[in-house]
């Protein structure tokens, strides 16, 4: 009896070792950091990785080897403002009211009295209430008034212009220019009309100070690095102005590189490379008119073609993210807030409708992994014109007002692609397969139920008010 007490003895000793050696080690698994490397109107085929031939982009080449590309990652407009709202609420713009301004206007612009409402729960704010130290360097575009302002949606810093680098005097003739851009540190004006050949390098440092700072603290951090570039009018520093071979498109690419290499090498620096996960995708698709390249996709900017939601995205995170796989299913910017949340180890908010998915099978490569998304929307200033689902995607049969005609429309019918077989979107196959239109359609009458359809004069049901203020001001007076 007293050798099988002994033997029990011993085995509860083991067991108190086993524990006391085992919680240490989780306990030194920290949340990640997550970083965001945000471009404006970056094209799907505008780095090496992913197909293009006229830019030098070894860094961002480099890191789709060393993690994975999206091929089918798509954004929720194709402008600024709508598309930023999801990624900061994992929403579609019509859900969260941010599909145009106040005066229908595709996006956000100085002075406006609209914005991302207060009320909303941003991707920033998540992440902070789970102790994340968080900052935004670069464009925001989300509401210049103070209420709609970074530092009020979450972020505990922000350096960076607050909306788009054409909306302020440079490069524009006298009649259309807005009062001067600004540059904002927190809710403060530290410069206007700043020289924009350097905003790339300056928003690179900013972040690396960020990165250094919170790596130092032992502080789980989240950066959010929205570019200004290569949105017109480009600019890049004398480092890479005039060397690439596209013009100033192409310099402001090549810069962009260069400051990925950057945050990727401070990460490594600071010793936080293997607990980070980063990030970098396009706002939309590519302004071809200015040098962008869509291939092999069709439209571009401001389009809801593939050319004009289709964006490239890498996402890097050594020893988790398996390295050099491409990923074909369908993902989205709305899936970034609660795969972070869950990254974190919280949840996305739930006391209210998110769009978005939790995609971490798909980022970690878990075996069967598929897109969490039955149905994809894409919308044009709240109007509803095309879904996707699976292989298929429909665009609505329509009415369409001819530009410059008042008063004047055509009529465009429904368009069916397999983007499997046909990514250019060049053959319609609506007549070959129409229980295929049939199913998209259901998918559309749920859509126009849920977030509206102002095509239709169709209200949704599932829409929240937006940002608004009744007196609005400029940052900057002319």
């Amino acid at each position: 009896m007293f050798a099988a007490f002994g033997r029990h003895l011993q085995l509860a000793i083991a067991s108190v070792v086993l524990c006391a050696s085992v919680l240490p080690t989780l306990a030194a698994d920290p949340p990640p950091n997550l970083v965001i490397i945000f471009c404006d109107d970056l094209g799907y085929a505008d780095v090496g990785c992913f197909g293009s031939t006229k830019h030098r982009t070894p860094n961002l080449d480099a890191m789709a080897k060393q993690g994975t590309k999206f091929t089918s990652f798509y954004v929720t407009s194709g402008v600024c403002s709508p598309s930023r709202s999801s990624l900061m609420t994992g929403c579609y713009p019509k859900r969260v009211g941010l599909h145009q301004n106040e005066v229908g206007g595709w996006v956000l612009f100085p002075g406006n009295k609209t914005g991302l409402s207060p009320k909303e729960v941003t991707i920033a704010e998540v992440l902070k209430a789970k102790g994340y130290a968080t900052a935004i360097v670069g464009k925001w575009h989300l509401g210049d008034q103070p209420a709609f302002l970074p530092t009020r949606q979450g972020f505990d810093s922000y350096f960076g212009v607050p909306f788009s680098n054409d909306m302020g005097q440079t490069d524009r003739p006298k009649p259309y220019r807005y009062p001067p851009l600004p540059l904002m540190r927190d809710e403060k004006v530290i410069e206007q009309e700043p020289d924009q050949r350097y905003l790339t390098k300056r928003y690179t440092q900013e972040a690396i100070k960020f990165i250094n700072k919170s790596a130092a603290s032992n502080r789980p951090f989240f950066l959010y690095l929205p570019h200004t570039m290569p949105h017109w009018p480009q600019y890049a520093s004398e480092q890479f102005a005039g060397k690439s071979k596209n013009g100033k498109w192409g310099d402001t690419v090549e810069e962009i590189d260069w400051s990925t290499g950057q945050i990727l090498k401070s990460l490594k620096d600071a010793g936080v490379d293997g607990n980070t996960v980063v990030v970098f995708m396009s706002d939309n698709g590519g302004a071809t008119r200015h040098g962008a390249s869509n291939a092999p996709l069709r439209g571009a900017k401001g389009s809801t073609w593939e050319g004009g939601q289709r964006v490239p995205m890498i996402v890097r995170w050594p020893g988790k993210v398996p390295a050099g796989r491409s990923v074909d299913a369908m993902a989205t910017s709305m899936d970034l807030l609660p795969t972070f949340a869950k990254l974190a180890g919280t949840s996305a908010p739930t006391d209210r409708i998110i769009d978005g998915k939790d995609i971490r099978p798909l980022l970690l490569g878990d075996e069967g992994a598929a897109s969490p998304h039955e149905a994809f929307f894409y919308y044009y200033r709240g109007r509803l014109q095309a879904v996707r689902s699976g292989q298929w995607k429909l665009h609505i049969a329509r009415r369409d007002p001819i530009r410059r005609q008042r008063g004047k429309f055509r009529d465009v019918p429904a368009q069916l692609y397999d983007l499997e077989s046909d990514i250019g979107e060049s053959k319609n196959v609506a007549a070959e397969h129409p229980q295929v239109v049939k199913r998209l359609m259901a998918h559309v009458e749920r859509a126009r139920a849920d977030l509206g359809d102002d095509a239709v004069n169709r209200k949704g049901a599932g829409v929240r008010e937006r940002g608004f203020v009744k007196d609005a001001k400029t940052l900057t007076s002319k």
